[in-house]
């Protein structure tokens, strides 16, 4: 019987980037945006605040657009503060090239494994599914998952009691599947 698991997210990541007032790399997004139009054009950042000393941090969304090329729907979640856009746009790559930032998921995400009743069987197959874009280590999903120690997931992976389609080194932030035998 094949179980399913969710990796959710619990908050918004937090944004890796030097602060130009402190020492700190670390931002709150704050989901709140500003949006500023001259004339025709059109700019819009996503503000974020340091961990540490408060200062703001503007990140860009849109610079120098034609305010007809945007969508209105789009033009209406920045001017309320949509949060599920600044999640969207946290985790656009486009924005985080531009912006030269990275996220920083560690306590920002649970696993949902729907309930225990699978600890105890010989057999189990399991597909994992990603909510958002969450690098996380497959061997920290599946010790946590199964009850184990990250030692013994990797003791059965090594043995072929664990197995998997996709590479259990590294980290992952697609979905997969793998098949647990004790």
């Amino acid at each position: 019987m094949l179980k399913n698991w969710v990796v959710v997210p619990t908050r918004l990541p937090l944004v890796l980037r030097s602060c130009h007032a402190c020492t700190s790399e670390r931002f709150r997004a704050s989901g709140k945006f500003r949006v500023n139009a001259n004339h025709k054009l059109i700019d819009a950042w996503l503000l974020a605040r340091c961990t540490a000393c408060g200062e703001t941090l503007k990140l860009t969304v849109l610079e120098r657009m034609n305010v007809r090329s945007i969508r209105s729907e789009l033009l209406d979640r920045l001017h309320g503060n949509d949060p599920g856009l600044t999640a969207q746009l946290l985790q656009d790559p486009v924005v985080q090239r531009r912006n030269r930032i990275a996220l920083d998921w560690d306590n920002a995400w649970r696993l949902d494994t729907g309930g225990s009743d699978h600890l105890g069987r010989e057999v189990i197959d399991v597909s994992i599914r990603f909510a958002a874009r969450i690098p996380v280590r497959p061997v920290r999903l599946l010790a946590e998952g199964c009850g184990l120690s990250r030692a013994e997931v990797e003791r059965l992976i090594t043995e072929g009691k664990l197995v998997s389609a996709v590479r259990l080194s590294g980290k992952l932030s697609a979905d997969f599947t793998f098949t647990l035998k004790r």
